[in-house]
């Protein structure tokens, strides 16, 4: 969890968080392997390397995987000058390095930051974000998507994300695999056919933790940001334009959107309705809100 000191506000309860996060995540996954090689005893070598390729894999490439699936393209100073410039003043603020800047081209208001750590790190803001926000307000927004990166939090989250991929493909290969050659009443054979039960409750434990962090991450971001730039208005202001602008973005925009909304400076919803809301990576705009108010308050004591 080490990473280099930036002048962003540390957040222990983040801190805290992440660890307990990973340390019960990585238990569910030692649980998860430790059931395929107790079951499926002659396979071990092939489980193992499978199980370590696929971790290696979704560490190193999915925040690639995330960009390119949002349809974040890089941009140089040239291309982007305005947007580069508020990096670069963000940057000065909190002494860190600056990340690679990406623009997605899509009408959502919205912004994300991914990456394994700061040498990695990119930053991307949409089309509809940099049309509508004024240059105090998208100094808040990106401010926010740096202390993912400052925290570390982005990482975390990635990692965290792969037991849910892995307990998904595990149920797939049980359902298609031991379960057509194994139809006895043997122990093997119940065994196998309770994989896919193990997984589903291993997804769903992951999911539950993730989404705990998340929310928490998001208020620790918006605190930091608002704490390195001085300004937590515009930061407020920011969050009140974007959340209101999405009810006015077309349906088919914000489902394409939501699958990513962990990534999201602000979630995406296609529907009122949605589940999403309930399982929501954020907190409420609220919550939000309440805690820049109390933190502009603390900044104009004398």
């Amino acid at each position: 969890m080490t990473r280099t000191r930036s002048r962003y506000a540390p957040d222990h309860g983040l801190t805290t968080r992440m660890v307990t996060t990973m340390f019960l995540i990585g238990l569910l996954y030692v649980v998860l392997v430790g059931v395929l090689l107790a079951v499926l005893r002659g396979a071990w070598p092939i489980i193992l390397i499978f199980t370590g390729g696929l971790f290696i894999a979704q560490f190193w490439f999915s925040d690639r995987i995330a960009a390119f699936s949002m349809g974040a393209h890089e941009v140089t100073p040239e291309e982007a000058p305005e947007l580069h410039g508020t990096i670069d003043r963000i940057c000065a603020l909190a002494d860190m390095p600056k990340p690679r800047v990406a623009i997605a081209r899509t009408d959502v208001p919205n912004a994300f930051a991914t990456g394994r750590g700061e040498k990695t790190a990119l930053v991307c803001a949409t089309t509809g974000l940099l049309r509508r926000l004024e240059p105090e307000e998208l100094e808040g927004v990106l401010a926010h998507e740096m202390s993912h990166v400052a925290h570390r939090d982005v990482a975390v989250m990635t990692i965290a994300s792969f037991l849910g991929v892995l307990a998904g493909i595990v149920t797939r290969v049980a359902l298609w695999g031991g379960l057509s050659r194994n139809r006895s009443s043997d122990p093997v054979g119940i065994a196998i056919m309770l994989i896919p039960l193990i997984s589903a409750a291993v997804y769903c434990l992951s999911f539950l933790l993730t989404r705990l962090l998340s929310r928490y991450r998001e208020l620790s971001a918006d605190r930091a940001a608002a704490l390195l730039t001085g300004r937590p208005s515009a930061l407020a202001s920011a969050l009140t334009k974007v959340s209101g602008q999405m009810a006015r973005i077309p349906t088919e925009d914000l489902r394409k959107a939501e699958p990513y909304n962990a990534f999201y400076f602000v979630p995406a919803f296609s529907s009122k309705e949605s589940l999403s809301r309930l399982l929501s990576s954020h907190p409420s705009l609220e919550q939000r809100l309440d805690q820049l108010a109390r933190i502009s308050a603390e900044l104009a004591r004398p």
